[in-house]
């Protein structure tokens, strides 16, 4: 299974720098020369280092002095770009720190700034550059080894994103030998960049005490490391080493070290020689043994080894003293090894010779042969049909849906993690299983499982996770897309979801032992003679973060371990009592647990109560453990508070588990206000999002915190004199309906008008319901109500600047006619949203010359949006005196551009014009044979 987190390991990175910003902070404050403030890991006394030279004595204040106030913005050259013209000398340049990684290019400066007021750039401190900028880079380094009084210095990539939010990569690939005149410094952070090996002139900066390295393209580290004896805190996160040097254990001032994320197949023995060690981290590697002298780490209070393949674990970390996190997660550990695979180079050689297809977003169909075929769709799916699973040449389609609720089968604690992937011919089976791997959203919680909807009944399939092809990713340049893979023989719907870490296992009167993937340390133990008949049992656990438990409860010291779902089939008590092992609540250790403040709670699935059951059971702990017996399966959870009664508040936790924590956007297109993008997200990416969309888009602040169930329906309405102007399958009685998919983007672009018509500027609101459309909507939802209006969730303002509309939805361009159902100008405004690179060939199947569709593309070269609304205006205004058809040839020509799904909302688009036609007939007793008969044409 593939458990490599590109994301996660990137989190790390960005948590890791702003530690390491707070040690550049504590590096410039020193005032003393010899002292450093060594807090940044973990130690609040100042230690005494060697002599840094006078870099922070009051003489090179004094020089600065006169510098600072005869040199002046005015004297230098022009600064923009790549500052911005608001931007001075002086807004980037002081107190002895420079900062550039904030302005795309920004090192361009750096020469400038040497030229023009060289006394203060020689008292330069702290230093921050990005490296996306080749040229930038190139001239900034230059200038670099005259700094030497540098104590912080930062050069990394992933400051900026390209049009489709993908981190740049930086571009440093290696440092001037110069560089090694930088003697004074302490902090230096290289991470994503293209460095292949560590730079030589590192090793001569003797009183370097932070090296961050994260996300390059180490493959080895030399010997020669062991020179930079100072270090405290090293992080090579997300390279490809796949060993670490001897020379390691002479780093002996080391407190932290991080290796995660790389290929390391072993560790030095040497690596137990680092007695200040505090933190380390070996996760998701390829470790297979831990060498024993990781027992002589005797400051050693985190190591985390998870997502490797450990089968066993030294017996001498248990009796580490100050060890209290231990995390070995996702290992083999108790496994057998596994057998070699003798046979194993044939079918690689076979699986290689099959043939790929690449499909485009055009592309909707295809044909595989006996001879199988590799079939990468568009965003990351991948369809891999062996040999002989067909006998003769057959045609396949596929679809990608948006989630609806009727067809997303969720339990409880479940997330949906993608799309639905329909997969046709329904029904159809084949010779050999064919593997369908669909992309899915990263989680930090629970296993990932493929769901199969046969038309009739959801099943959950065995399902294995894996990164797709290095040659097929989301987006050009991009990272291969998480894959969740299963086998099936026949077509259908499939989606990926997200559920609480399972296990399960068969009890038969011999006993049975049953082990957490989710966390080796979760055991349940079964007595022999503890069932007459062989039952099956099922282990579910469910994670709980600290943050939370201590919100909710108002007391610091509160904590929980995992919530554990365990649940039998046939459902009857065991005849002997079943030992339970389970870790104790986080930062809770045997030796200084209060009994009194341990709790162990029973829950009741049906009623969702829970009782405190300390007393009733024989609970006792071990060092990191809990263990406890039962002779029957619930819900337990072990908590740790002051708290006396504690039902309450597991009850309150029960229940935020299963909620998010959401904000609204409501924001107008600065070039077309009347186009209004609606999205609900998880609040802590609301202001992300808001600054990615802030160049096109303008609006409030994004709502105050509002809660939402996974799969929930939710409703935005439009008030105050503004509507939607089109006819849409989703809109009931003028409100938009959503349905929250957290990991989903909840995203929705409306076109919207004023009710009445009026001159000026029109000053409305989108209000958030949730369930049913209330029947009365109040006049003023500024603020949050009780009672009859507890639907209200938010509401955001909404301007239409000098609206003059005559408040009729149906434009000057209407399609069709009243008897089939009218595609409006506004229909078409809504459908343009949804068309993507596709436009041209859509405006050939439409019909359009290839010379307009260039003159379209040469009109509105810099603005996408309008290429696509110009082609599908063009063609409109064409169809008005053409007679009818025009709504059947523009789904022809979306189905021959692979869009059947906007062909789809077309046709439901016309069909509830002309159901709205007939009720209007009805209604006034006019209706006809042929208005109830289908039309021959529209």
């Amino acid at each position: 299974m593939e458990t490599e987190e590109d994301e996660q390991a990137e989190e790390k990175v960005w948590l890791a720098t702003d530690l390491g910003e707070r040690a550049e902070r504590g590096a410039m404050m020193g005032t003393e020369v010899g002292l450093v403030l060594p807090g940044f890991f973990g130690n609040s006394q100042l230690e005494e280092s060697p002599p840094l030279g006078s870099s922070l004595s009051s003489d090179h204040t004094d020089n600065w002095a006169p510098s600072i106030l005869s040199s002046s913005s005015s004297s230098l050259p022009c600064l923009c770009p790549p500052l911005p013209p608001s931007v001075g000398l002086d807004g980037v340049l002081a107190e002895g720190r420079l900062v550039l990684d904030v302005y795309r290019g920004g090192g361009e400066v750096l020469p400038v700034f040497w030229e023009c007021v060289q006394e203060r750039m020689r008292g330069l401190q702290y230093l921050r550059l990005g490296s996306e900028d080749e040229g930038a880079l190139e001239r900034a380094l230059s200038v670099l080894p005259r700094l030497t009084q540098l104590r912080s210095l930062t050069i990394r990539g992933h400051r900026f994103y390209d049009p489709q939010g993908d981190p740049l990569p930086g571009l440093l690939s290696s440092l001037p030998d110069s560089v090694s005149s930088l003697s004074l410094l302490v902090h230096l952070d290289l991470s994503f960049n293209r460095l292949s090996s560590l730079p030589p002139c590192l090793l001569s900066l003797s009183h370097l005490l932070e090296l961050l390295l994260c996300h390059n393209q180490l493959t080895g580290l030399p010997e020669g490391l062991g020179a930079l004896a100072s270090l405290r805190r090293v992080s090579l996160l997300g390279n490809r080493l796949v060993a670490l040097p001897r020379a390691v254990g002479l780093l002996c001032r080391l407190e932290e070290l991080d290796v995660s994320f790389n290929q390391l197949e072993r560790l030095p023995d040497e690596l137990g020689q680092l007695q200040d060690l505090q933190k380390l981290e070996l996760s998701n590697n390829r470790l297979r043994a831990l060498p024993e002298t990781l027992g002589s780490l005797r400051s050693l209070r985190q190591l985390v080894i998870q997502s490797n393949d450990l089968r066993t674990v030294p017996e001498c970390l248990h009796s580490l003293p100050l060890l209290d996190k231990l995390d070995t997660r996702n290992n083999p550990l108790g496994q057998p090894p596994t057998p070699p695979l003798i046979a194993h180079v044939t079918p690689v050689q076979e699986e290689s010779e099959i043939p790929e297809l690449h499909l485009g977003f055009g592309q909707h169909s295809f044909q595989v042969s006996s001879a199988g075929c590799h079939v990468f769709l568009p965003g990351g799916a991948e369809l891999l049909f062996p040999r002989r699973c067909v006998n003769a040449v057959t045609e396949l389609q596929w679809a990608e849906r948006r989630p609806d609720r009727k067809w997303v089968w969720l339990e409880e604690h479940d997330v949906l993690l993608s799309r639905q992937l329909e997969l046709r011919p329904h029904g159809a089976t084949f010779e050999e299983p064919v593997e369908v791997c669909i992309p899915y959203h990263k989680t930090q919680k629970g296993d990932v499982a493929v769901r199969r909807f046969d038309g009739r009944s959801w099943s959950t399939l065995p399902t294995l996770t894996r990164r797709g092809s290095e040659k097929h990713s989301c987006r050009p340049g991009g990272r291969p897309a998480r894959l969740a893979c299963c086998s099936v023989s026949q077509f259908s719907w499939f989606v990926a979801v997200s559920r609480p870490f399972l296990d399960s296992c068969s009890v038969s009167p011999e006993g049975a032992l049953l082990v957490s993937q989710f966390d080796p340390g979760i055991k349940l133990i079964f007595p022999p003679e503890c069932t007459t008949e062989t039952r099956t049992v099922t282990m579910q656990v469910l994670q709980v973060a600290l943050s939370e438990v201590q919100d909710l409860t108002g007391d610091p010291q509160a904590s929980a371990s995992p919530l554990l779902c365990l649940s039998q089939t046939p459902s009857m008590h065991f005849l002997q009592p079943i030992t339970v092992q389970i870790p104790l609540p986080p930062g809770v250790t045997g030796h200084m647990v209060d009994m009194s403040r341990l709790h162990l709670m029973h829950g009741d699935p049906t009623a969702h109560t829970w009782t405190d059951i300390t007393a009733q059971v024989s609970l006792y702990v071990t060092h990191i453990y809990a263990v406890f017996s039962i002779t029957h399966f619930s819900w337990y959870w072990l908590w740790y508070t002051t708290h006396r009664c504690v039902s309450g508040i597991v009850r309150k936790m029960y229940h935020r588990l299963k909620q998010f924590r959401i904000r609204f956007l409501a924001l107008q297109k600065k070039n077309d206000p009347e186009q209004v993008l609606l999205q609900c997200l998880p609040s802590d990416k609301a202001e992300s999002r808001l600054a990615s969309l802030s160049e096109q888009y303008e609006g409030p602040q994004p709502s105050e915190l509002c809660v939402l169930l996974e799969g929930e329906q939710f409703f935005a309405g439009f008030e105050r004199g503004i509507d939607i102007s089109a006819d849409r399958p989703d809109c009931k009685d003028g409100r938009l309906s959503f349905t929250f998919y957290s990991h989903l983007k909840n995203i929705k672009e409306v076109h919207v008008c004023p009710t009445h018509p009026q001159q000026g500027t029109v000053r409305g609101q989108v209000s958030f319901y949730r369930g049913e459309v209330p029947s009365d909507l109040p006049e003023e939802v500024a603020s949050k109500r009780k009672g009859h209006d507890n639907q209200w969730m938010a509401t955001l303002p909404l301007r239409i600047p000098n609206a003059d509309c005559d408040g009729s939805v149906s434009g000057e361009l209407n399609l069709g006619d009243p008897e089939s159902g009218y595609l409006t100008q506004t229909n078409l405004l809504s459908i343009s949203l949804r068309i993507n690179q596709e436009w041209q060939n859509i405006g050939i199947n439409l019909g359009i010359s290839y010379d307009q569709l260039e003159r379209i593309r040469n009109q509105h070269r810099n603005n996408f949006g309008a290429q696509v609304l110009a082609m599908l205006f063009h063609w409109a205004r064409g169809q008005q005196g053409a007679g009818p058809g025009a709504v059947q040839r523009l789904m022809k020509a979306l189905v021959d551009s692979g869009r059947r799904d906007l062909a789809e909302e077309v046709e439901d688009i016309v069909t509830l014009g002309k159901k709205k036609y007939e009720e209007s007939l009805k209604r006034v007793g006019l209706e006809t044979p042929a208005s109830s008969a289908d039309p021959q044409s529209s």
